[in-house]
């Protein structure tokens, strides 16, 4: 395993790895979050290797950071359970045979996926048929459901470049080299946090009721998460009129996908300080829920899909992990409720909030269960210490 630690010497002859070569690098992220991880290390490789050149599978996020157009957007790519895959098979075909002439005209020195993996491990076993190195920044969870990927990983990855503190040890006993790197939306909340307005100001700027508590909404970033869990959330914020509900919207998201189930407001842009200036969060499973986490407001977790009981029996037998959220898995132990399938019922939804509300008995002990994340996480640079690793690799094998 190749520690980040011992990078800072091998990252300091680089410039004598790339003395005659520009580094090409192709990166595929699928989904709004990959874009933004993705951008942070595309930022961070060019701290350490100017001369680098992108070719992107992604957003406007990479677009900015990498100074191209990406390939494919990721918001033709994002598509989210059984029947929506079965429903875009040609366009899923198409993207990864347009993704495929991409990487054969580039050329690209190195190959970096973040997440995605339905699609990303097709590309990296291609890179592999081409002798092009792979890295894996944000893997598939293949320790909670579908740990036949484990062999793929072991076979078509060079490393992979974990967020989650536990995945190293795991990967470690399965053959797969992995170097826990840090977790970015430690630094990305951290940071946003710092910059957001107050509330008084921020209330304000958004023309929101500074008497009023604030209920925030966070129903995903694919428009089937928001189709599914939206209507759950927006039954329970009708039954707190003495708070105000906001949707945090999501990048590329058109308003009509929201306003065809509420007429509730949406703010986009302003996830971070929608949840730190909230008295409690709903939100939909996934990374969302580690954010709210490390910004400090207490939440329930949704994740409705299609709500059928069988769905949950069939899930429970798939996931190999006793937790869903990250805040659960990262603390080894239930630190905010999880409203799953059917279960996701705004009555038991609504009944996990009361819980967690100012006052009630529930809050005090999900902050505490944020504190342990925290300490777990650690303070690591994630983008930065994986952009070194990727770099000190490279040179290694040069």
């Amino acid at each position: 395993m190749l520690l980040a630690d011992k990078s800072t010497e091998n990252s300091a002859n680089f410039s004598k790895f790339a003395e005659n070569k520009r580094m090409r690098y192709f990166i595929s992220a699928g989904e709004a979050s990959g874009d933004l991880h993705a951008a942070e290390l595309i930022k961070a490789l060019r701290e350490l290797d100017p001369e680098a050149q992108f070719a992107i599978l992604g957003g406007d996020l990479m677009a900015a950071a990498s100074g191209v157009s990406p390939t494919i957007h990721y918001r033709d790519m994002a598509f989210m359970g059984f029947s929506e895959v079965l429903r875009n098979l040609r366009k899923i075909f198409g993207n990864f045979s347009v993704a495929r002439k991409a990487i054969d005209s580039y050329a690209p020195d190195v190959i970096v996926l973040v997440d995605y993996p339905g699609f990303n491990l097709k590309l990296a076993s291609y890179a592999k048929s081409k002798g092009i190195p792979v890295y894996y920044y944000i893997s598939p969870k293949v320790w909670a459901w579908k740990e036949w990927r484990v062999k793929q990983l072991r076979r078509l990855v060079k490393c992979v470049l974990s967020i989650l503190p536990f995945e190293p040890e795991y990967f470690a006993g399965k053959g797969v080299n992995a170097v826990y790197v840090g977790n970015p939306s430690v630094e990305e909340i951290n940071a946003r946090i710092a910059s957001s307005p107050d509330r008084a100001d921020f209330f304000a700027s958004c023309g929101l009721d500074p008497e009023r508590p604030l209920l925030t909404l966070v129903p995903g970033s694919r428009r089937g998460e928001i189709r599914c869990n939206l209507p759950v959330m927006a039954a329970v914020a009708a039954r707190h009129p003495d708070m105000q509900a906001v949707i945090a919207g999501a990048p590329g998201i058109d308003a009509g996908i929201y306003s065809a189930i509420t007429s509730l407001p949406v703010l986009s842009g302003v996830t971070t300080p929608l949840m730190k200036h909230a008295s409690a969060a709903l939100v939909t499973s996934g990374t969302a829920t580690l954010e709210c986490a490390l910004a400090g407001t207490p939440q329930v977790a949704c994740y409705r899909a299609n709500g059928q009981k069988i769905s949950y029996k069939i899930m429970e037998r798939l996931i190999k992990c006793p937790f869903v959220t990250l805040p659960n898995l990262i603390a080894g132990k239930t630190v905010i409720p999880e409203m799953l399938v059917h279960e996701c019922t705004p009555d038991a939804v609504d009944a996990e909030l009361v819980r967690i509300l100012p006052g009630a008995p529930g809050r005090a002990e999900q902050m505490a269960g944020y504190e342990l994340i925290r300490r777990r996480l650690g303070t690591n640079p994630a983008a930065a210490t994986a952009a070194r690793t990727i770099i000190d690799m490279q040179h290694e094998s040069a």
